[in-house]
């Protein structure tokens, strides 16, 4: 039977894969409301053979609605998201505002599932490099536990939204007429260049990022005591993010083990093409619900064979934010 949905934030990048993936994965729904700022109200958005018409967020909003999906920044969930579990819905949110609330699950589904059962109105979605590390390394920390998890990650734009994968575009072309670079979304030029995560600076030197994908996994994995630490970088790519894993497991293990378990690990895809050094990149898994993942080799600083490297790519947009929540709406039902 379907469900009567909301997607709060539905003209943005995330919102608008939402509709995607909705569509590509027959979810089952009786109706659906589309939700964003007062700027898009009243905008038309085609969407499996009908037109809606786009209405404002507000705390009146949810009236009858089962299961709300909200991809409209922290602000607005933690302003709205409330009202939405008070008019009965369940809010699967996509923004930091409640992922180290412990009272609330942060879910990626081929990790804790069963901690969807325990929500009390609102699950929360992880951070998307959370995600993308997260899919491929706990099949692995299942059969051998890790003890310490280095990250190094390569954002594409599109974790800081369409109006940043727009402005990386035209500053590809503004670099390229040698005209001055707009930098109003972006804090610096992406194109041609890299930088720091744009997120801010703690007293530990670590930006917010970093901070976030070392607490999420620790609550995800429901282990603590996990050494983790990464360093995260924004990279001229559109849509997908890539990250360099380092492990460090408890018991000795293999390159070959871990293509093993990886082979059968839902969500992942093997792209580990020694011979014609051919690996997972960007243009791999964009658009794609796999995080894929390769470069798998051991890590010979490390005695007794416990260390591995991976190299690992997945769409930011898909399965990074929006696939994620729609797994998540799916055990729902």
């Amino acid at each position: 039977m379907g469900k009567k949905i909301a997607i709060a934030g539905v003209t943005g990048a995330v919102g608008q894969e939402f509709l995607r993936i909705i569509e590509q994965r027959n979810f089952p729904f009786d109706s659906l409301k589309m939700l964003a700022s007062s700027r898009s109200a009243g905008k038309k958005i085609d969407f499996m053979g009908k037109t809606y018409t786009v209405e404002e967020l507000t705390a009146d909003s949810f009236g009858g609605i089962d299961i709300a999906l909200f991809s409209a920044g922290g602000g607005r969930s933690k302003e709205f998201a409330p009202a939405a579990v008070k008019a009965g819905a369940v809010v699967i949110d996509n923004s930091s505002a409640f992922r180290m609330d412990p009272e609330v699950p942060l879910v990626v589904p081929e990790v804790n599932a069963d901690a969807i059962a325990q929500h009390k109105g609102i699950i929360a979605n992880p951070n998307c490099s959370t995600i993308i590390a997260n899919v491929p390394v706990y099949p692995l920390h299942k059969a051998n536990p890790v003890k310490r998890m280095i990250v190094s990650t390569y954002q594409a734009a599109s974790g800081a939204g369409q109006a940043a994968m727009d402005e990386m575009v035209q500053q590809a072309k503004e670099v390229l007429d040698g005209k001055p670079v707009t930098c109003s979304t972006l804090r610096y030029q992406l194109a041609f260049n890299l930088y720091c995560h744009d997120s801010p600076i703690g007293e530990n030197g670590y930006n917010e990022e970093e901070v976030k994908m070392t607490k999420e996994t620790h609550k995800i994995f429901s282990c603590p005591s996990i050494g983790i630490t990464c360093t995260c970088v924004r990279v001229p790519v559109m849509r997908t993010h890539c990250e360099s894993i380092n492990l460090e497991f408890t018991d000795p293990i293999t390159p070959k083990q871990v293509t093993d378990l990886l082979s059968t690990a839902p969500g992942v895809s093997i792209l580990d093409d020694r011979i014609n050094n051919r690996f997972p990149m960007p243009t791999d898994a964009s658009g794609k619900d796999d995080v894929y993942v390769g470069r798998i080799r051991q890590d010979e600083s490390i005695p007794d064979n416990r260390g591995i490297n991976l190299w690992v790519a997945g769409d930011q947009i898909r399965k990074g934010a929006a696939l994620n929540a729609i797994q998540i709406a799916e055990k729902l039902l």
